[in-house]
């Protein structure tokens, strides 16, 4: 499995020319004027992984195929988005369909590109956006709190979870918090989750700044990692006009161009990191003569489950999974070597699948 990470924002922040750079496209049109993005653009990107190339320059595969993450580029949001103003109504909308935001911040000034509130303050544009989503999430709350508790009274066990983590949300929400913050049990996650608040979402702050700051960032970026880091969020720094110019450049090309602006990595990199971090996801390989594959699963995935991200009949028939941690494919040349030195494991159906695990399932049809 991937995640879809929806791209916020103020207008001219850089959202879409973030999104054109993470796609390699041009699907999303970016103009220095609001709301010039009026339907999301969705975007599929490869995540690059070195392990996946070695991988498959030792098992010779013909076929090297990464795992891929969809990008949704989402309208501009303004002040009173959540009473309609602007595109507000299309933007909530559109959030609710997404895995996790990341938050694009602008944190560099050019006088060449106005911004919508007048002045260049990241962590204001934060608020105003985390305002907006807190006040759609208050509304569709308090709209839900009377009908829960008449269920609740009726002796409707499900109404009577559902109706503490209203209240709970609302506690939060009413004092200027977010509802990602509100504890939630293992066992009330599914019922937490179809509240389907918008500020329940995770969030990564993706601060766009100057070329200049691509690697460290600035003043600006220094305040939204501290705001992040007093929520419990992630951030990340890159230059979306950086980005842009990597995009279309050769891939012979693209090392050189990132040495001389002093660069280790792509941007993109980070944020798909940061991603993954965010929504604790790992990688697991497939690995042969004919392909070699990444796969995608959340931390703490059994090996059925894992299975079935391939195909469900993998699941459903589940008998073992033959797993060799990636190091040790490496270091003993691949399958062969690992199963000679012992290092190919026969894992049954409580097996957890670790991060970087070359698999090769077993089942019956």
């Amino acid at each position: 499995m991937g995640f879809r990470m929806g791209i916020v924002g103020l207008p001219n922040v850089g959202k879409s020319t973030l999104f054109n750079a993470l796609t390699q496209t041009a699907a999303a049109q970016a103009a220095n004027y609001p709301f010039c993005t009026i339907e999301p653009n969705v975007g599929d990107v490869a995540v690059p992984d070195e392990r996946l190339s070695a991988l498959a320059e030792i098992a010779k595969s013909a076929q090297v195929i990464p795992t891929r993450l969809t990008f949704v580029d989402i309208a501009g949001l303004v002040r009173g988005a959540s009473r309609g103003e602007g595109l507000g109504n299309q933007f909530l909308a559109n959030i609710r369909e997404v895995d996790a935001i990341a938050h694009v911040v602008r944190c560099f000034e050019d006088e060449d590109i106005t911004h919508v509130e007048g002045k260049i303050d990241p962590v204001a544009d934060i608020e105003t956006i985390e305002t907006e989503l807190m006040l759609a999430d208050l509304d569709s709350l308090e709209r839900r709190v009377t009908g829960l508790e008449k269920r609740a009274k009726g002796g409707d066990k499900e109404a009577k979870e559902q109706i503490d983590l209203v209240n709970r949300a609302l506690v939060l929400l009413r004092d200027g918090k977010p509802a990602r913050l509100v504890e939630v049990k293992a066992e009330e996650r599914r019922s937490f989750d179809m509240l389907q608040l918008l500020t329940a979402k995770p969030v990564l702050y993706v601060c766009n700044v100057e070329e200049a700051s691509a690697d460290a960032g600035n003043g600006f970026s220094e305040r939204v990692f501290a705001r992040a880091e007093e929520e419990g969020a992630k951030a990340v720094v890159v230059s979306a006009k950086i980005e842009s110019e990597i995009a279309i450049l050769p891939e012979a090309e693209q090392a050189e161009y990132l040495e001389a602006v002093g660069l280790a990595e792509p941007g993109l990199n980070r944020v798909i990191r940061a991603g993954y971090q965010l929504l604790g996801l790992l990688t697991y390989f497939t690995v042969g003569p004919k392909e070699a594959r990444a796969w995608t699963i959340v931390d703490g995935t059994r090996a059925p489950q894992a299975a079935g991200v391939i195909h469900t009949d993998f699941e459903k028939g589940f008998i073992r999974a033959e797993t060799i941690a990636y190091g040790d494919y490496v270091a003993l040349k691949g399958e062969a070597g690992a199963r000679e030195a012992g290092k190919m494991r026969l894992e049954g159906k409580e097996y957890v699948v670790h991060d970087g695990d070359v698999m090769h399932f077993r089942f019956a049809p």
